[in-house]
């Protein structure tokens, strides 16, 4: 637990791929992107696994989705490489995540054109399990990653799904801004996405050659947020 405190407090920023797997895509009726698309989640939306449930604010539809994510190692600064290998030395460690979304409020800003970094920025918006080392993820595009809801399985599919691999995604972020050691990045969420509500249970792992993999186990509840905020129409 150690580990993830220092990844939390040392995060800046939480960079996220948008629309990376296909099938992801089509089940939103949402454009296959013709290059990495990305958008950004506060560091305070991370919940480590003994910091509590994932609390659902007032009104808002909320939606799982799994992601493997990167820590960053190194600084990364205008970018240009598209080499597994060489993209080895920026990441220090691997984390397994899910970025919590606010369907209703991201659906009603993208209908009006307004931002929708509400819809994924609330408080507990981003639970995180790890860290898992590059020595035993040694290929992050060969990782089978999985979210339960009460016991049934919603989401299982393998990164070599991913669109845009993984050097492109950070050399595509680099260009625009500098990731800095610290930083996480999420890869992209595969196909099954889907509601929760409150008193649910949601499971999540990864599997690497059929194995599990101890230091992604997650188990995070649903409770109601409470307080006086209720999500309105804009």
């Amino acid at each position: 637990m150690a580990a993830l405190n220092t990844i939390k407090s040392n995060c800046r920023k939480v960079m996220c791929i948008g629309r990376n797997y296909a099938d992801h895509v089509k089940e939103l009726n949402n454009q296959r992107p013709k290059q990495p698309f990305f958008f950004l989640k506060p560091a305070s939306s991370l919940l480590l696994p003994d910091e509590g449930p994932v609390l659902r604010p007032s009104g808002v539809n909320m939606h799982f989705e799994i992601e493997l994510g990167l820590v960053i190692g190194k600084t990364i600064r205008d970018l240009d490489t598209e080499d597994d290998k060489e993209i080895e030395q920026y990441i220090e460690s691997y984390i397994l995540a899910i970025d919590m979304t606010g369907r209703n409020v991201q659906e009603e800003a993208k209908k009006k054109g307004y931002p929708w970094s509400i819809a994924k920025g609330f408080d507990t918006f981003c639970p995180i399990a790890g860290p898992i080392s590059k020595e035993k993820l040694k290929d992050p595009h060969n990782v089978e990653i999985y979210l339960k809801v009460n016991g049934e399985t919603k989401q299982e599919d393998n990164t070599e799904l991913m669109l845009f691999r993984i050097p492109r995604q950070l050399s595509d972020i680099s260009k625009v801004m500098t990731l800095e050691k610290g930083d996480i990045v999420l890869t992209g969420t595969p196909k099954g996405v889907g509601p929760v509500v409150t008193g649910d249970v949601m499971e999540c792992g990864m599997r690497i050659n059929g194995e599990e993999v101890e230091e992604a186990k997650m188990r995070v509840e649903v409770k109601d947020k409470g307080g006086a905020y209720q999500f309105a129409e804009t």
